[in-house]
This record gives structure tokens, C-alpha cells and sequence, in this order.
């Protein structure tokens, strides 16, 4: 056997040939020598193989799993040396085309990391050691020379986000921190004292940069007096505030796309025309103006800008652009996951009606105690859930009041402050003012809809002062409530009182409230991305 040939080389010799062994032994040792002495000191060229996409830079910004393709090609990566060279002969044409060849790689010269947006999460780390193995999730080095070291803007905006990130990791172990303001506290947060530190990094270094491209009405202007306020609240604080705002695009951490979808269906929609082409184009020319006249929006395809939208087409506008509907920041009041509402890149925001554009007189309401009504609600009949609520409970129960159009001389308001919960159920659309109004009031809201995410849920936990309730069990909405028990509804509504502060409206805004949220949420999508000004993007 192949073993015992082996084996034999190394057997004793007859005495006979003892002088010729010693004559093999003499002349071959010194060639083992020289060889191993070329070996170390000849210099050698480094090569290995870099998985390069057919599709070069460009990037859907999928943060998702790794396509097959990918990790089909992934798996090609091979580091030079005799066993990555018997490795890549065997390497099919179709992947041999998807490779690139780089050669002449000098070992002393510094390297920097560089990732490819369309490997997603694939951090391939390649130091020149021969032999060296490499899986998903490492990181990849390339050469680069000394005097292309140079840090930029860019780089300095995102190694403040990394401090961002690990300063908001520590806090889960850290001390409460000291605010003149306001301390978050209590089971109304998923975690508090992370979402304090998220906050003051936030107020610390976060910068926007609001295009000034556009003409008002449809841009730099909303309505501020209506269901959809947030949107002309919004814009207008965007405009003015002087904290969060920089008119130095390279400092920006986010580029704010200033449009109202509000304004659009008001001055741009043809009324009952049921065609949504004007509304799209003007969004289309909009991001083609900004990104041909600055480098930003291409240098990430979108996925550091935002746009912020109460009105029920802000979704459908966002699509007019792939790239804005697929990778920016989609701040909505309509935050529907059967409409493509991404919680992980989307910010669902409050849907307010201020009705005078202040909130005096909106705020209140006397202490759980003397609250006589169990259950309240009045609006119109419009969307799929309302109609189920009104059937079961329209003058059924005189603990629950709900109305299809209140009695003449009741107010709206005063039955809410007389109510123990206040009934939300979704129209058209999931979003609801009556969310933001029960808050208000001191009114627990029941959240009645399919498919909500409610606002700042990244941030609040919403059962610890909501009820939620779903369709089916619209029928048996009198005997959920009446389970919840006196000391837990207490609870419940005192929480209601110290989260409302994070919805209220204030101009100027104050720290902690609904204007500081929005942003907050927005800083939190920001934070979950890492730019480059290599054109990629990569989820942290």
C-alpha cells in the first residue's frame, strides 16, 4: 500500500549499499537547505479574489438576507497560495465573470476597510496571510496607500455615530442619568434609561439638512390647522429651527425632502380625477432635482433622506421613486405593514387635528376616580371596522356610548374626560386622531385596527398604557374591559398622563414632545445605517 511505500524509504539499508546513503544523505540535505533559504528571503507577489456584484455600486439598499447569488459568489473568495489556487481552477465560468483579480499586494502598506453595499451584511477580511480562511460576517481589508488615509467629513459624521451607539448600549448597565427637564421612567418605555441616552446623544450631535429647493405651497408649506397639522407643523419647525438644523450638507447626518402630500392632493391633484400621475411626477422631479445638483442622495441611494407625510397618500407618493419608498426614512401617520410600512426604516408618527394650531383648551380632564363612563366613541362610518363596532354596541349599552354623530349640546371633549377608555377603531386608513385626542384627555385609548404600528413604538410600549383589541373581538369589547381591574386601570391612566407629554405640540417645541420625537425616531433609523462615500450602504 501507498503507506507501507512510504514507510519503506525510511527502512535500514543492507551494509552493502550503507556508502551510497551516506552519499544521497550528503548531497540532498544542502539542497533542502538553499530551497528553504530562497523560501524566506525572495520576495513574493500576493494575490486573492474579491467578489465584485454585476451590477458594480449600484444597490436596491435591501438590508435584508444575503441573495443566493451573493452568497453563491461569496463562497468563490479565495486567498492566494497553493491551496486557494487548487481551490479557484476549479471555480465555474459564470463565477469566474463575477471575480476580479488583484494583484501586487504589498504587505506593509496600510489597508482600509471597504464594504459593497450589494454583499449586505458580507464583511470580508483579507490581510495577505497565506492560507487564510474566510466566512460571512468577517470584515474585508484592502491595500490602500499611506496619503489616501485621510478622513473625511463623512467618515468623522459616522465615528461620532459609532460613539452614539456604543454610549447607548452601555446605558442598560449605566446610572439613571440627571435631567432639569424629565427623567423616562417606568414600564411605559421598552428600555428608559437607553431611550434617555439615544435622547441627549440626539440633542448632542444630530443635524439635518432641509433642501432648500422648491416653492411653497406644495413645498416648505402644510397645512397646520387640520387632521393633517403634523405635516405644516412639521415643515415650518424644520425651516426655522436653528438646534437641529444645518445649512452645511456635509455636517447633515439626514437631508430632509421638504414636500407636503397634503398640499399636493390641494394644488396639484385633479379633483375626482382618480389619477394619481400629477402627484407622482412632482415627487419624481423633485428627487431629480436634488440629486442632480448635489452628490448625497446618490451616495446612498436615499437611505439617509426622509420624508414625512400625515395625509392617507403619503405611502403611495413615497413610491413614485423606488429608491425613496424602498430605502429612505418614511415618516407617515398611515403606518400600515400591509402597505409596505417597514418598522425597522419607517417612523410612524401621531395623526393630530389641531383644529386652531394651538392646543389650549385640548388638554385635561379630571382624576380616574370620576370618570362614569366605561367606553366612548362618535365619528363618521367610513372603513371596514367602524361599521362592526356600531353594529354591536350603537345604543346597546349604557356603559358603552357609541354614537355615529353625537346628540346636539353634548361635547365631543367633555365625553371623553367623563370616559374610562376611549374606543379608537381605524377609518380608511389605520391611523387615528382619537389616539392623540384620548391622550389628552386622560382617556386610556383602545386601539381597534389591522396592521398598525403605533407611533414611537421603537421607543414606548404600548400595552403598559393602551388596550388593544382586535376585530374579532369587537363583540366582546365590554367584558375585555370590565377583566381590567380597578387598581391596574389607576395605572393605566397615570401612565396616560406622563406618556402624553411625547405628543403634544409646542412652538417652539419643548424638549420631549411630539416634534422631538419625530425627530428622535428619525436620529434611531439613522443610527441603524452606516454610509460611505463609496456609494455603499450597510445596516450597523
Amino acid at each position: 500500500m501507498s503507506g507501507d511505500r512510504f514507510k519503506n524509504c525510511f527502512l535500514p539499508t543492507p551494509a552493502g549499499s550503507s556508502s551510497t546513503a551516506i552519499k544521497l544523505l550528503v548531497i540532498t540535505v544542502p539542497l533542502i537547505l538553499v530551497s528553504f533559504v530562497i523560501f524566506v528571503l525572495v520576495p513574493r507577489n500576493s494575490s486573492y479574489w474579491v467578489y465584485v456584484s454585476p451590477s458594480g455600486n449600484s444597490s436596491t439598499g435591501n438590508f435584508g438576507a444575503v441573495s443566493e447569488e451573493v452568497s453563491t459568489a461569496a463562497e468563490a473568495v479565495a486567498v492566494s497560495g497553493e491551496a486557494a489556487l487548487n481551490r479557484s481552477t476549479n471555480k465555474s465560468p459564470d463565477v469566474e465573470a463575477q471575480v476580479m483579480e488583484i494583484h501586487e499586494f504589498d504587505e506593509k502598506e496600510n489597508s482600509l476597510n471597504i464594504t459593497n453595499n450589494e454583499l449586505n451584511n458580507l464583511n470580508i477580511s483579507v490581510t495577505g496571510v497565506p492560507n487564510a480562511t474566510i466566512s460571512l460576517n468577517e470584515s474585508i481589508s484592502l491595500p490602500l496607500k499611506r496619503n489616501r488615509q485621510v478622513r473625511t467629513k463623512l467618515d468623522k459624521l459616522e465615528a461620532g455615530l459609532q460613539r452614539a451607539r456604543a454610549a447607548i448600549k452601555d446605558a442598560k448597565n449605566s446610572s439613571r442619568l440627571l435631567d432639569p427637564d424629565y427623567v423616562p421612567v417606568g414600564p411605559m418605555y421598552w428600555d428608559a434609561k437607553s431611550f434617555h441616552r439615544s435622547y441627549m446623544e440626539m440633542e448632542k450631535q444630530f443635524k439635518v439638512f432641509v433642501y432648500k429647493e422648491g416653492e411653497p405651497p406644495v413645498f416648505h408649506d402644510g397645512p397646520c390647522k387640520s387632521i393633517y397639522s403634523m405635516e405644516g407643523n412639521f415643515i415650518y419647525q424644520m425651516d426655522v429651527n436653528t438646534k437641529f438644523r444645518t445649512n452645511d450638507p456635509e455636517k447633515a447626518h439626514v437631508f430632509y425632502l421638504p414636500f407636503s402630500v397634503a398640499k399636493m392632493v390641494q394644488f396639484v391633484y385633479l379633483r375626482d380625477s382618480r389619477d394619481f400621475g400629477p402627484i407622482r411626477r412632482t415627487v419624481i422631479d423633485y428627487v431629480n432635482v436634488v440629486s442632480e445638483k448635489y452628490p448625497y442622495w446618490n451616495r446612498s441611494l436615499g437611505a439617509d433622506h426622509f420624508m414625512l407625510a400625515c395625509h392617507d397618500w403619503g405611502p403611495e407618493a413615497s413610491f413614485s421613486n423606488p429608491y425613496l419608498g424602498k430605502n429612505s426614512i418614511r415618516a407617515l401617520c398611515n403606518a400600515n405593514t400591509s402597505e409596505k410600512f417597514n418598522p425597522v426604516k419607517d417612523v410612524s408618527i401621531p395623526e393630530m387635528n389641531l383644529r386652531t394650531g394651538k392646543l389650549t383648551g385640548l388638554i385635561g380632564g379630571p382624576s380616574a376616580s370620576r370618570r362614569p363612563i366605561l367606553a366612548f366613541f362618535a365619528g363618521g362610518v367610513h372603513g371596514p371596522i367602524r361599521p362592526i363596532l356600531l353594529e354591536h354596541w350603537e345604543g346597546k349599552d349604557d356603559e358603552i356610548k357609541v354614537h355615529k354623530y353625537l346628540p346636539q349640546g353634548i361635547n365631543y371633549y367633555e365625553m371623553m374626560r367623563s370616559s374610562k377608555y376611549c374606543l379608537c377603531p381605524s377609518g380608511y386608513e389605520v391611523a387615528s386622531p382619537r389616539i392623540v385626542e384620548a391622550l389628552y384627555n386622560g382617556c386610556i385609548p383602545v386601539l381597534i385596527s389591522k396592521s398598525y404600528v403605533p407611533p414611537f413604538s421603537d421607543v414606548l410600549r404600548w400595552k403598559s398604557f393602551s388596550v388593544v383589541v382586535s376585530v374579532e373581538d369587537i363583540p366582546r369589547l365590554k367584558e375585555i374591559l370590565m377583566k381590567i381591574s380597578s387598581r391596574q386601570y389607576i395605572r393605566m391612566q397615570r401612565r396616560v398622563l406622563q406618556v402624553r407629554r411625547h405628543f403634544e405640540f409646542h412652538s417652539p417645541p419643548k424638549r420631549f414632545d411630539v416634534f422631538h420625537m419625530i425627530l428622535h425616531s428619525i436620529w434611531l433609523r439613522r443610527l441603524n445605517v452606516r454610509v460611505s462615500d463609496g456609494n455603499d450602504v450597510m445596516p450597523n
